[in-house]
């Protein structure tokens, strides 16, 4: 594969103590895309991402970042290395402020631009700049994901990783994170967005992965897939 890849997955193997998950996984990124892993519920996409941030150990193969190997390194190492993950969910702590819960998110850094930082992520979230002292819990689901997200650019990742960043929210919610992704993406930040929602996927991604069943069965042009009525109605459920 190219050297300028910033992910390269190969013959990932990974799963539980019940047996593997994910069988011989292949997958690239490059520095600043824009990918989409669609599949149906239970094809195995959390658990990719949660292999990735190095909460699910690999059986086998590789995971390399920025031409290091981080297969199996610890959660806290991976967001060193450049990745963020933004969990299906959100995750939040909800007792804690909506500041508080962004600044946990810069855990890792040892660098003095926190305050920066937070301001920068209020830019792509105006809707929380009066929310900062409020506790996590208080906010709609929308804003939630939003405090999420947040917390994962809290990082400075050269890849954020959002699982099911559509899940439970309203058309209008969803349009308008979907715009933010954009932005994030157009000021360099590669994406990888785990959908079920796949025309919310496919229509913002560069390119796409479909797994199935644990398996990578199909990767191409988000476009392509999307317009392709033999995939849609095989793989994409549409």
């Amino acid at each position: 594969m190219a050297a300028e890849q910033l992910l390269r997955v190969n013959g990932l193997t990974a799963g539980f103590a019940a047996g593997p998950v994910l069988f011989e996984i292949d997958m690239e990124i490059a520095p600043g895309e824009l990918i989409a892993l669609v599949g149906a519920n239970g094809a195995g996409k959390s658990t990719l991402l949660g292999t990735l941030s190095g909460l699910v150990r690999a059986r086998a193969g590789s995971i390399a970042f920025s031409g290091r190997d981080i297969t199996n390194a610890r959660p806290e190492a991976i967001v060193k290395a450049g990745i963020a993950h933004v969990p299906q969910g959100r995750r939040l702590f909800d007792t804690m402020s909506v500041e508080k819960n962004l600044r946990l998110g810069a855990y890792a850094r040892r660098d003095g631009d926190i305050d920066a930082e937070v301001r920068s992520v209020l830019e792509y979230f105006p809707a929380l700049k009066d929310k900062l002292n409020r506790e996590a819990r208080t906010l709609s689901g929308g804003e939630q994901q939003m405090v999420a997200i947040g917390r994962g650019l809290m990082a400075r990742p050269k890849l954020l990783m959002v699982d099911e960043m559509s899940l439970g929210l309203a058309p209008k919610i969803v349009d308008r994170l979907i715009d933010v992704v954009k932005d994030i993406h157009a000021a360099g930040t590669a994406l990888l967005l785990v959908e079920q929602d796949v025309l919310v996927a496919l229509d913002v991604a560069q390119r796409a992965y479909v797994l199935e069943n644990g398996r990578m069965v199909l990767a191409g042009a988000a476009a392509d897939l999307r317009d392709d009525p033999n995939i849609r109605k095989a793989y994409l459920g549409l």
